[in-house]
């Protein structure tokens, strides 16, 4: 495993607990979503994640999705593209889609509700030791993850743990790339000037890990409580980052 420089990181599952994510995070946007828009609609950041949802109901409409709801920005009154809105969110989420436009408007909520101490981002005592140890050895720590990195930023700075995004030196969410896609690794090797097998990528996905590892990465399957049964595994996994061997 030595012979790495940089760390490429996965969050939900990997850094924080997954019952983080959907016991708190997701429940958060499900409560507060409707309200949200109603406070913030003259927000010009609202309306630029609004229009998002829009063209994302209209483009999954056109594609046949009976869940999707169609509007119509021009058409229809701020109170019918407020409840279509929800009404949009409120189907992805409960699909667990991995979309920008819902990821856009989750992270800006999220942003809100971090800033206002109604969350607080959990990270797991030895991701938040192996991060600093990593730091301290000259290592570079780089989060991959498909929450917006936005999202990534706010759980990172108002962590239980302390402000711990000045340890991270980049963030990636999937506008470089699915995460089940080998580009989008060789994507951000390119991007971070690194060879890929100079790369460790952490990840509780084992397609993520395969799609990593076709792009010449080394990789770690996270093992954490709450996460999906591995099965058989051929790859290596870890349950404590600090035995990741530097």
């Amino acid at each position: 495993m030595a012979g790495y420089d940089i760390v490429l990181l996965d969050i939900e599952g990997t850094t924080t607990p997954i019952s983080f994510v959907h016991d708190e995070l997701f429940p958060y946007i499900t409560r507060n979503v409707s309200e949200f828009l109603q406070a913030n609609w003259a927000d010009p950041v609202v309306q630029t994640h609004v229009q998002a949802i829009a063209s994302q109901a209209n483009e999954d409409v056109g594609a046949g999705i009976s869940s999707a709801i169609a509007i119509d920005l021009s058409a229809d009154s701020d109170e019918e593209v407020r409840r279509k809105v929800v009404a949009n969110v409120d189907w992805q989420m409960k699909a667990d889609r991995k979309i920008g436009a819902l990821k856009g408007l989750q992270g800006y909520m999220w942003k809100f509700g971090y800033e206002s101490g109604q969350l607080k981002g959990i990270l797991y005592d030895d991701a938040v030791d192996a991060i600093k140890r990593w730091v301290d050895k000259g290592r570079r720590v780089f989060i991959y993850s498909s929450g917006s990195v936005e999202a990534q930023k706010m759980l990172l700075r108002y962590s239980d743990h302390g402000d711990m995004l000045g340890y991270i030196s980049g963030h990636y969410d999937t506008k470089i790339g699915l995460k089940v896609e080998s580009e989008s690794y060789s994507r951000i090797a390119k991007d971070i000037c690194a060879e890929p097998e100079r790369v460790l990528f952490v990840s509780d996905n084992v397609n993520e890990i395969v799609a990593a590892e076709e792009a010449g990465m080394r990789t770690v399957v996270s093992v954490r409580p709450g996460n999906a049964p591995l099965g058989e595994c051929k790859h290596q996994t870890s349950s404590n980052f600090l035995d990741i061997p530097l």
